[in-house]
């Protein structure tokens, strides 16, 4: 197999060394976006354009290159947030070269003659704004790489929802070509503006402006963080010990059954990228705020399902991961769906006020069959007396935990209630 050549265009050819000008001269297959192929139209060889599914057509290149010189063509460097990991896991890397180049970033920088070791960079092409949440409070510059769901004028309208009206924000348009544009602007403008498809944004958040820390979401978020109705919040203590219990891993779908203001899964969400959540809560209002609490804190992958369990979970795909935090009467019928739906190393956590919802969750548990384990959670929290401290004990909570003993074998029948 000829080595496949990956190739960095930097902002455009005219940052391509003669070297690598000849590289792509003597190609035989060239490998690209449209936008990037389009700048060799005299070109003789085959272009394939990487189009929507580019590992389907990258798994193509090996038999082409068993006789043709195949030079993959991407932007900026290849290897920043670039193609050039995907072709060296596609190939192999044995079977890969790479070109680097010029970024963005870097050009970026270098118009706007500022020093970019310093800099933040974050990119939201095929992301989630909670990456962009990680990094407020921080200082400047940001660099933000957009793609049509996140375009510059969301992000203004992201980030004056967070309190940074006085960040500075500018556009870099079409960098490198002839058309190139930078415009400085304040994020109400930003909101209003149109730009070209390809941009780069650079913020400068204001020296001492209101980007709290208490913004980001974290583990532990007090329960002033959230928008919730009085007392029905899970206690970040519990919380603590319910996402310990669930051992979260990427990539998995959780269901927080009786999600209540969300704040089990909003915190979950940190622990299973690329994963997803369900947050099922039958009360309109409670499901509104769960639905605020997400958006305030930038969380794309959870989703607020406004309907009665365990009906409404007949819709969701199974789950890796199921907490239980409400469900009233309904507590052993939720409980026999998630079993029912779960995998063999599938995990069900539920918490417990009541004494007669600890009895039901451990039943429910052991009648399918399942390993149960309970823990009783009392906290106590400090609060001023008579000037001192005291302190003022919460209401106790149980954390019934259940996981599947027989991994291999059929699940154990039901037995109903």
């Amino acid at each position: 197999m000829i080595p496949v050549q990956v190739v960095g265009l930097g902002m455009s050819p005219a940052d391509l060394t003669p070297r690598v000008q000849e590289i792509i001269r003597e190609a035989q297959v060239l490998v690209g976006g449209r936008r990037l192929l389009d700048y060799f139209p005299e070109h003789r060889s085959m272009k394939i354009p990487l189009g929507k599914d580019p590992e389907g057509t990258l798994r193509q290149l090996p038999a082409l290159a068993a006789i043709k010189r195949v030079v993959v063509l991407a932007s900026g460097d290849p290897n920043f947030y670039g193609v050039g990991p995907l072709v060296v896991r596609v190939l192999g890397a044995e079977h890969v070269v790479i070109h680097p180049n010029l970024t963005a970033m870097q050009t970026a920088c270098a118009r706007l003659r500022i020093p970019w070791q310093d800099a933040v960079v974050v990119s939201l092409h095929g992301r989630s704004w909670e990456h962009l949440a990680a990094v407020l409070g921080q200082p400047g510059p940001w660099l933000i790489y957009t793609d049509p769901a996140h375009p510059p004028g969301e992000i203004a309208r992201f980030l004056l929802a967070r309190g940074l009206s006085s960040a500075r924000f500018c556009v870099l348009e079409d960098l490198g070509q002839a058309t190139e544009r930078i415009t400085w602007m304040s994020l109400a403008e930003a909101q209003e503006g149109e730009f070209s498809p390809l941009n780069l944004v650079v913020v400068v958040p204001e020296p001492g402006e209101a980007t709290p820390r208490r913004l980001r979401l974290h583990l532990g978020l007090p329960e002033a963080a959230l928008d919730h109705q009085a007392g029905l919040i899970t206690k970040a203590e519990v919380r603590a010990v319910v996402l310990a219990k669930l051992k979260l891993l990427p990539g998995q779908v959780l269901w927080d059954v009786g999600a209540g203001c969300g704040s089990v899964g909003l915190e979950a969400s940190l622990l299973i990228p690329g994963g997803k959540i369900f947050a099922v809560e039958r009360h309109p209002e409670r499901a509104a705020q769960i639905a605020a609490n997400r958006d305030h804190f930038g969380v794309d992958n959870l989703e607020v399902v406004c309907a009665p369990a365990p009906v409404g979970l007949a819709p969701l795909p199974d789950p890796h991961r199921v907490f239980v935090g409400g469900g009233g009467p309904e507590i052993g019928a939720i409980i026999q769906e998630a079993v029912r739906r779960l995998g063999p190393e599938g995990r069900v956590v539920v918490t417990a006020a009541l004494l007669e919802t600890l009895e039901t969750a451990r039943t429910a548990l052991e009648q399918a069959g399942w390993e149960v384990e309970v823990v009783q959670l009392q906290v106590s929290r400090s609060y001023p007396l008579a000037g001192g401290t005291a302190l003022q004990a919460l209401n106790p909570v149980w954390i019934v935990t259940g996981s599947w003993t027989n991994a291999g074998d059929e699940k154990s029948p039901l037995t109903p209630l």
